[in-house]
């Protein structure tokens, strides 16, 4: 009877904010989405294929609440139904880290889970040996809202981060004390550099901001900005608040031409008008991925040259086109 060949992949035990501090030229990391529901990871499987060889420092996975829908039914009645159409960050992660020995930032966040969920999950990724998180609220919009669990959730990402600072410490939420975990969770937060859309004004957001970098956030990912000046008087702003850690600038190559006016109704950032007549100037989407790719090109060699320590890219619908740009810029 032969042996089976057991093939170990080694993954590098540093934390992001030690990979980080470490790297001497601007690394490059991306995030993407688990499958929808019924769905396999080859697509997710196919998009780490298309980006590895530029040798990706981390992956972040996105995390995603349950949501309403309404079903009209045959009496003229609707019936409302919770569904969660992308189900799956701690295994995505997991098979992600274990099948190219890349390390994962799982995304936990607040809106949508309550603080059991939060803990059983990072108990998981404890298990698994996944100890980068990202810390985010999550959509809080009234739109995503639904019937409240029995359980207490977590409000705001500071009160994610205090959940997580006690569970490194060994403090369950049933009150049960245990020896803290060999590896604690390592994990950084959102910033915005043009302000979270519920912030009275961005002296507030950056109070927060600083709230949780205090709390122990090792690094902050930003919002995806359009505007390299908007990103660079964020950071200089966030430095004389006394913020020390890594801001990690988040770019995104447009790809669609309806981007021009989705992108800053869903995520609250500008398209300069430079950009935007570009766009307008395009026949159809094919042009339009051009002038993103361009665009982001642009904005990440500017980014490069001011040391940025990592350049993170939002991949939803950009695979090609972020290919292109490290590319150009790898």
């Amino acid at each position: 009877m032969s042996k089976s060949t057991i093939q170990l992949i080694t993954i590098d035990r540093m934390t992001v904010a030690e990979q980080i501090k470490s790297t001497t030229k601007t690394g490059f990391s991306f995030e993407l989405l688990p499958p929808l529901k019924g769905n396999s990871i080859d697509k997710v499987f196919n998009t780490i294929e298309q980006l590895k060889a530029f040798n990706p420092l981390y992956i972040n996975i996105t995390s995603h609440r349950d949501e309403m829908q309404y079903k009209d039914t045959a009496n003229g009645l609707y019936e409302r139904r919770v569904i969660r159409k992308r189900p799956g960050t701690v295994a995505v992660a997991a098979s992600i880290q274990h099948s190219y020995g890349i390390k994962v930032v799982p995304h936990i966040i607040c809106s949508g889970f309550t603080k059991s969920e939060t803990e059983y999950a990072l108990i998981d990724l404890n298990f698994l040996g996944i100890h980068d998180v990202l810390l985010l609220r999550g959509d809080n919009s009234n739109k995503a809202r639904f019937a409240s669990t029995s359980e207490e959730s977590n409000n705001y990402a500071l009160d994610l981060v205090n959940q997580v600072n006690e569970l490194n410490a060994g403090q369950f939420l049933d009150g049960t004390l245990l020896d803290a975990f060999d590896t604690p969770f390592s994990y950084g937060v959102a910033g915005y550099p043009e302000k979270h859309e519920e912030a009275p004004n961005m002296e507030s957001d950056l109070y927060w901001l600083k709230q949780k970098v205090d709390a122990g956030a090792e690094y902050i990912v930003t919002q995806m900005f359009f505007d390299n000046s908007k990103y660079f008087e964020f950071v200089k702003r966030a430095r004389a608040m006394g913020i020390t850690v890594p801001i990690i600038p988040g770019l995104k190559p447009v790809t669609l031409m309806n981007q021009l006016t989705v992108l800053p109704k869903i995520f609250h950032v500008d398209i300069p008008e430079d950009f935007a007549k570009e766009i307008r100037k395009c026949k159809n989407n094919d042009e339009v991925k051009q002038v993103g790719v361009e665009w982001c090109i642009q904005q990440a060699k500017e980014l490069i040259q001011h040391n940025v320590p990592i350049l993170h890219f939002y991949t939803m619908m950009a695979t090609a086109s972020t290919r292109k740009v490290a590319e150009a810029i790898y």
